[in-house]
């Protein structure tokens, strides 16, 4: 984790104290449960609550000097707990294995990081939907292979977004619910030293779902999918910046990142006034991304068990997640200040002449009676010199002056098939699909 790309709420969830502080709860939990079925006394649970009641601060270092000469974090855990509470914690663990206390806390610190993203998701949504809206009919320019290809409005860019952001908002729930369970199952997960009621007890105590079959660790297939989902919102965060990117090229300059007051663009050119942060979401994204390969590996663990897993997920876990609550909030500021230039976006309709609207005319010359080759060629003839005339010269006239043209299509009809309005009878169809109605 890097400070600079770091959010307060976000790597709270991964400090270590809050994971003692989950540990914890489940081992309290745990012990709760087995008192009520009277496999440990219930006065163990109680000296665990009511030292938690003082709510002590965790004493990590402490923790870590145990653990220094145990060479395992649990155990050295526990017996921090031990010298706290005093007697009454030997009744905590029993039959219970680290997997369960690992495992369950790894999940409970996914779904805590998934309600923070998925809250992400729902201000950028909130900022693309207000955007999208402003420029529903702000006429643009589509571009295919980044060429000139027909009329668009800006407002429809920003509506692929939206629809976009809220499949990975469906997505994340998905993955969230799938991540969300409990295993408390002790060694090669046989229930044979534990009751499953113990494990049903601290999955509800924790708003998780027990695990069907844990065989001692909860299987990585869930957490492959959750970090496959984070490494899809990444890829559409990066979608969206390059759009941005590319916008505010100097040539093109439909849109750009806010500029603020005594902001430097260069070190050595004063006039300049760079996309950076949409250029460090596309290198953000990148990161977010290297998660899913490392996740997606640790499928493959032996047999029951083994531990393969458990460094990648100390990186991975932080990192991803952290990452990306960073990106979703700078692109929602991206998005919200983005200034845009419908001017610009006119100049750049008109560049080429009236060539954004060969189709039409295309499709018109067929209607009029002409194989679609001829009409094609008789279209690409005139648009050809346009292009060549780097937009000096206009379509529509010399179409008027083609006799083939002419032969079929009047100068009116001509006309009426360079009427930029045409191509946004759609929008408010779209608008409805996404937004709705």
């Amino acid at each position: 984790m890097v400070p600079r790309y770091a959010r307060p709420a976000m790597t709270a969830i991964w400090e270590p104290e809050a994971r003692y502080r989950i540990w914890f709860e489940i081992e309290a939990y745990a012990t709760e449960k087995l008192g009520e079925l009277g496999v440990v006394p219930p006065s163990a649970a109680k000296a665990l609550w009511d030292w938690w009641a003082t709510n002590p601060k965790i004493d990590v270092a402490a923790i870590d000097a145990i653990e220094a000469v145990t060479k395992h974090d649990v155990i050295a855990f526990l017996d921090w707990v031990a010298k706290e509470v005093g007697p009454e914690a030997r009744f905590m663990h029993q039959g219970m294995t680290s997997s369960d206390v690992l495992d369950t806390t790894l999940n409970v610190q996914l779904t805590q990081a998934a309600d923070l993203l998925i809250a992400d998701l729902d201000a950028l949504l909130e900022a693309i939907k207000r955007r999208a809206m402003e420029h529903k009919y702000t006429p643009t320019i589509g571009r295919s292979h980044g060429i000139h290809a027909e009329p668009t409005t800006f407002g429809l860019k920003l509506a692929q977004a939206y629809a976009e952001f809220d499949r990975c908002r469906a997505r994340l729930v998905a993955a969230r619910a799938e991540v969300a369970t409990c295993a408390i199952s002790g060694a090669v997960g046989t229930f044979a030293n534990i009751d499953p009621a113990v494990e049903a007890h601290v999955a509800e105590k924790l708003g998780l779902s027990v695990e069907p079959v844990s065989t001692q660790v909860i299987p990585r297939d869930r957490h492959a999918m959750f970090f496959a989902v984070l490494g899809v919102i990444a890829s559409s965060i990066e979608r969206l910046a390059t759009e941005v990117r590319h916008l505010q090229r100097t040539e093109v300059l439909e849109a750009e990142e806010y500029f603020s007051p005594g902001q430097k663009g260069s070190s050595a050119m004063p006039h300049k006034r760079n996309p950076v942060l949409t250029e460090n979401l596309t290198g953000l994204a990148r990161v977010v991304r290297s998660a899913v390969t490392p996740a997606l590996e640790n499928v493959a663990l032996w047999h029951e068990r083994d531990i393969s897993h458990s460094s990648v997920e100390r990186y991975i876990g932080p990192d991803a997640t952290i990452t990306l609550d960073f990106a979703l909030g700078r692109l929602t500021s991206v998005i919200d200040k983005l200034l845009i230039y419908p001017e610009r976006m006119q100049k750049n309709l008109d560049r080429m002449g009236g060539l954004v609207h060969s189709q039409r005319v295309l499709l018109a010359l067929t209607q009029a009676g002409l194989t679609r080759d001829d009409s094609y060629r008789l279209v690409q003839r005139n648009a050809m010199q346009v292009w060549q005339s780097d937009g000096q010269l206009s379509l529509l006239e010399l179409l008027k002056a083609d006799p083939e043209v002419s032969a079929v299509m009047s100068a009116q009809e001509l006309e009426d098939k360079f009427n930029l309005d045409y191509h946004f009878k759609g929008v408010d169809t779209i608008f409805a699909r996404v937004f709705g109605e």
